[in-house]
């Protein structure tokens, strides 16, 4: 029997009130198939080494998720920077839309420096969509999430643990306007934080070796032993705090950032399984060799915890932003000397991304999952559908997991929910120490709106690059770093005149630095003129002979990557002992090193690398006579190299002078 016409009519207007809801509303709402999501983001873990630990037993919740779970590298984007690539992954949008572009800013009205903010954010986050469309949320400790905004939840700012560093923070006198919201949820959070001081003997004993005297120093960002107590404690805090919103609060989604293996890779990345130390660098690892390994077995921990917190409907995300290299050490010992290697040059590019729980099928492959994934497949699975603006995909590969059809262009525009803005922010100098500490912080040039215009540049906007590399120069015109950058810019506009002038101008103010060499060899090769290029590019390898872009250059040209070709055999004889040389420096030994150095002069007398190497060792042995010495020697042999001239200004005069 045939259904009656007035059921087909029930039936028909059923269909058309669901497709009227996913067109009016923001989202297509689909939570009848909704599930709840955790999001726990592991600052630098790489997957090398999340492979190597888990091949010797040394992580078992990452073995069970890689069973039981989907995984795939993390493929991030340069620059390797925390706080834009996390708001990438909770926007899913690119640093040239969401505007953060480092780590520290300038505030318009005061001109002072200070931390990124999420007034600084240019486009909604996941937690303000969420809210918006009747969905909780938690939040802790995510980078650029303070002053914290309104949301349907809590949201506890990247500022908490920093609060606490303050002797009056301890009793909550100081000002902790947007360090939570809702701001009554403030004084539990407060009672949740650990300190630097609370971590007792014995916990520290699990990652470090110290005696009495070090365990009771007083805190300070420049003491590295203070530095990993506060990575430490900050972990435990927002571990428990994640936890404890889960639980108490049943968020449908949570987001939480756990930095600690990140900040110990810095402060002793080298040290992890270095063979052959000596001097202070052993004496180095004999401390701290095994603190970043058992980093990463607390993550490990950190993980178990929120598998044991899941129910049936919850989906675990956890990822790191980018991967860290370690056991390499600087090329610059004196770097290595208080345990501090600079900025993100460590960082790779790929991190780790696991999915376990609801909807996820066992030893599932993730296909080359990006950051810009992340947004999609998180509002997927909290029964929404992703904008058309969002440029990732729904890891769908992951199991079960559907993409909804992107019927809504655009999750941006007048905010529904918290509408007002966040309180105008101010410079907290306890975070402005810390970004010193680890060298990501530049006191004389902020570089955020650089890093923009990079984008811009990477993404072949050139136009926009241009414009906005011309307009930071006009508050730093000499800046030689941004003008090498501007030439290159106008360089790939076609603009070649214009783009030599820019560069020549870089190279007078900053001659060590190889961009503006490389950009006029760009410009070289273009007009055909591939001896110039060629020279050029040895140019900029003369001052970084590491520098990527012009080995490649020149390997494309002349079919090596030889920077001087018309070294005799004794003075490649001579190189080979002064590299041998170096190695040895690198790892503390300065004995061999010298010795090194005695054969490579003996073949090659008049080969002036030999000296620049001569001098750098007797620096790192506190000889600065005998530094002086090779120096002049070195630049006697080769009038105009630059860097030759500036190590003898920063070694200053003689003692006799």
């Amino acid at each position: 029997m045939k259904p009656g016409l007035s059921m087909y009519r029930n039936l028909l207007f059923g269909v058309l009130s669901v497709l009227i809801c996913c067109t009016l509303s923001f989202g297509c709402n689909t939570s009848s198939r909704a599930g709840r999501v955790i999001v726990l983001g592991l600052d630098g873990m790489d997957p090398d080494i999340v492979d190597l630990l888990m091949s010797e037993g040394k992580l078992p919740n990452f073995a069970k998720l890689r069973r039981e779970g989907a995984y795939g590298r993390f493929l991030s984007t340069k620059p390797l920077l925390s706080p834009i690539i996390w708001t990438t992954i909770a926007t899913g949008k690119s640093a040239a839309d969401h505007k953060i572009g480092h780590f520290v800013a300038v505030n318009e009205k005061t001109g002072e420096q200070l931390p990124v903010t999420s007034s600084m954010r240019a486009v909604k986050a996941l937690w303000n969509i969420l809210s918006e469309q009747d969905r909780s949320v938690g939040v802790v400790g995510w980078w650029a999430t303070w002053p914290a905004e309104a949301v349907n939840g809590t949201v506890i700012s990247d500022h908490a643990c920093y609060h606490f560093l303050f002797p009056e923070g301890q009793t909550g006198g100081t000002d902790v306007t947007g360090v939570v919201y809702p701001p009554e949820y403030f004084e539990t959070v407060r009672r949740m934080i650990r300190r630097p001081a609370d971590l007792t003997r014995d916990e520290l004993a699990g990652f470090v070796e110290i005696d009495d005297d070090e365990f009771a120093r007083p805190f300070e960002f420049s003491d590295d032993l203070s530095h990993f107590k506060w990575a430490l404690a900050t972990a435990d805090t927002y571990r428990d705090l994640g936890l404890h919103l889960w639980e108490q609060q049943e968020p449908d989604v949570l987001f939480v950032y756990v930095e600690g293996v990140d900040s110990t890779s810095h402060l002793f990345g080298h040290l992890f399984r270095a063979e052959g130390l000596a001097g202070d660098l052993a004496a180095q690892q004999q401390r701290f060799g095994q603190t970043v390994e058992k980093m990463y077995e607390y993550a490990d921990d950190i993980l178990g915890r929120y598998i044991d917190a899941l129910d049936g409907d919850t989906t675990l995300i956890v990822l790191s932003d980018h991967g860290f290299e370690l056991g390499v050490l600087h090329d610059d010992p004196t770097k290595t000397r208080d345990m501090r290697r600079v900025s993100e040059r460590y960082h790779q590019v790929e991190g780790i991304l696991y999915m376990y729980g609801n909807k996820v099928s066992p030893r599932r492959r993730l296909l080359s999952p990006v950051l810009m994934d992340i947004a999609p497949t998180v509002l997927s699975l909290a029964g929404l559908a992703p904008a058309v603006d969002m440029p990732g995909r729904v890891l769908t590969e992951a199991g079960r997991i559907e993409e909804p059809p992107r019927r809504l262009a655009s999750y941006e525009g007048v905010p529904t929910f918290g509408a007002e803005s966040p309180a105008d922010p101010t410079a907290d100098p306890a975070i402005l120490e810390r970004l010193a500490s680890l060298g990501y912080l530049d006191t004389a040039s902020p570089k955020g709106d650089r890093n923009l215009a990079a984008i811009y540049f990477e993404s072949g906007r050139y136009e926009e690059a241009a414009a906005a590399f011309a307009e930071l120069l006009q508050a730093s015109p000499d800046n030689g770093a941004l003008r090498a950058s501007y030439g290159g810019a106008l360089g790939a506009l076609g603009r070649y005149d214009e783009a030599l002038e820019q560069l020549s101008k870089a190279i007078e103010l900053e001659p060590l630095n190889p961009e503006p060499y490389h950009n006029r060899a760009l410009i070289y090769e273009h007009r055909g003129d591939t001896e110039a290029a060629i020279a050029e590019y040895r140019n900029a390898l003369r001052y970084r002979s590491d520098y990527a872009p012009s080995l490649q250059a020149l390997h494309r040209l002349t079919g090596s990557s030889d920077v001087a070709p018309s070294l005799s055999n004794e003075e490649r004889q001579a190189l080979f002992a002064a590299q041998q040389a170096s190695d040895a420096a690198k790892r503390g030994d300065y004995t061999t090193a010298m010795e090194h150095l005695d054969r490579a002069e003996t073949l090659a007398p008049h080969f002036p690398l030999v000296y620049q190497y001569r001098s750098n060792v007797a620096f790192l042995m506190g000889d600065l006579e005998a530094a002086r010495r090779a120096l002049e020697k070195a630049l006697e042999l080769e009038p105009d190299n630059a860097l030759f001239k500036l190590n003898l200004e920063r070694l200053g005069p003689s003692e006799g002078e």
